[in-house]
C-alpha cells in the first residue's frame, strides 16, 4: 500500500469522519440523522475509504454496524487525528484571544470539591471568557474510557491501585490522607482528642469498600486493629453526606485536600487518632498527545496548589 498513490490522496478527512461516526453509532442511518446527511452520501463516503485503504472496514453483524479488524485500526488513528485537530483549533482560539477558550477535564467528586474547584477559580479569574467542561468519575473511568476516548484532555484523581498502562503519564500532585469528618452540630466537634475505635459504633456514611476510596477506607480501619464500623448508608454521593452529617448523627472519611481547599463546605474535621495510608493524587494524561495552551496553562497551577500539600498533609 503506497500513501502518496492510496492513502495520501483518496482518504479525506470527511471520509474519516463519517466513518468514525458510523463505527459509534453502530447505523448508517442514525450516522446520516447525526451528520445531518442522506445516506447514500454515508454509503459512498464508506466504499470511498475502502477503496482508499484497499480493505474492508466495516460488516453488519447481529448489533447493527461494526468496524472490522482493519477497521478499528483505522478509526484508532481517527480519534487520535481529530483529537490533534482539535486541539490545533484551541491552539489558534487561544493564541488570538489568550482570555479565552474551552477546557475539558475529569476528576473525583471529592477533587472537584476542593483542590480542582481551586484551580479552577484561580485559572478563571485570570482568564475570565474560559469554558470548563468538567466530567465526574472514578479514576479508572475516567482513564479508561473518557480519557482514551479523548473526551477530556487529562484527569486529576487518586493513583491508588490504578494500573497505569504504558500510553499514561501520571504527575504525582501530593499524597493525600483521609480523615474523619463531621457536621457542626455533631457531639464529637467539641471533643479534643480521641481514638478511632471510640467511633466504631456511630453511624457512618462511606463510599463502597470494594471502590478505590472504599479500599483505603478499609485499610485505615484494619491497620488501626477494628472491623469496618456500621454503615447505615453506602455512597459516593457528597450531597447526600452534607446532608446526613448536618444531622450531627453521621461521621463519615473523606481526604484532607477537601477542607483544605473548601473553607465554605459543611464539614468539620475530627481529631481523631486514625492511620495515615498515603492517597498519592496526580495528573494523568495520555502520552504523545498534544496538549492545548488552556490545558498547559491549568496544570501549571494545579502544580502551584499542589506544592504546600507535598509538605503540609
Amino acid at each position: 500500500m503506497q500513501w502518496s498513490d492510496r492513502v495520501g490522496r483518496r482518504l479525506k478527512l470527511r471520509d474519516l469522519h463519517i466513518l468514525l461516526t458510523v463505527a459509534r453509532s453502530g447505523s448508517m442511518g442514525k450516522a446520516a440523522t447525526e451528520l445531518a446527511i442522506s445516506q447514500p452520501s454515508i454509503s459512498k463516503a464508506i466504499a470511498d475509504a475502502e477503496h482508499a485503504v484497499g480493505l474492508r472496514l466495516l460488516d453488519r453483524g447481529p448489533r447493527g454496524i461494526e468496524p472490522t479488524i482493519y477497521g478499528r485500526a483505522l478509526l484508532k488513528c481517527g480519534t487520535a487525528v481529530f483529537d490533534e485537530l482539535r486541539q490545533g483549533v484551541k491552539e489558534l482560539e487561544f493564541l488570538t484571544d489568550p482570555a479565552s477558550g474551552e477546557l475539558r477535564l475529569g476528576c473525583t467528586e471529592t477533587m472537584a470539591a476542593g483542590f480542582v474547584s481551586a484551580v479552577a477559580d484561580r485559572v478563571s479569574r485570570t482568564h475570565p471568557r474560559v469554558a470548563f467542561h468538567l466530567t465526574p468519575g472514578d479514576s479508572v473511568t475516567l482513564v479508561n474510557r473518557e480519557l482514551r476516548q479523548r473526551t477530556i484532555d487529562f484527569a486529576i484523581g487518586p493513583v491508588f491501585r490504578l494500573k497505569l498502562e504504558q500510553d499514561l503519564n501520571a504527575e504525582i500532585l501530593f499524597d493525600d490522607q483521609f480523615v474523619v469528618m463531621a457536621g457542626a452540630e455533631s457531639k464529637w466537634v467539641r471533643r479534643r482528642k480521641f481514638k478511632l475505635s471510640d467511633l466504631i459504633l456511630e453511624p457512618w456514611i462511606l463510599p463502597p469498600f470494594d471502590s478505590v476510596p472504599g479500599a483505603v477506607i478499609a485499610q485505615t480501619f484494619h491497620t488501626a486493629g477494628l472491623d469496618l464500623p456500621r454503615t447505615q448508608m453506602i455512597s459516593f454521593s457528597l450531597p447526600l453526606h452534607y446532608h446526613l452529617l448536618a444531622t450531627g448523627r453521621f461521621l463519615t472519611l473523606l481526604p484532607l485536600s477537601m477542607l483544605r481547599f473548601g473553607k465554605h463546605l459543611p464539614l468539620k474535621l475530627l481529631p481523631a487518632d486514625i492511620p495515615t495510608i498515603p492517597y498519592p493524587t496526580a495528573i494523568i494524561t495520555l502520552k504523545n498527545r498534544t496538549l492545548s495552551p488552556l490545558a498547559q496553562l491549568f496544570i501549571a497551577g494545579a502544580r502551584e496548589f499542589a506544592k504546600p500539600l507535598k509538605t503540609s498533609l
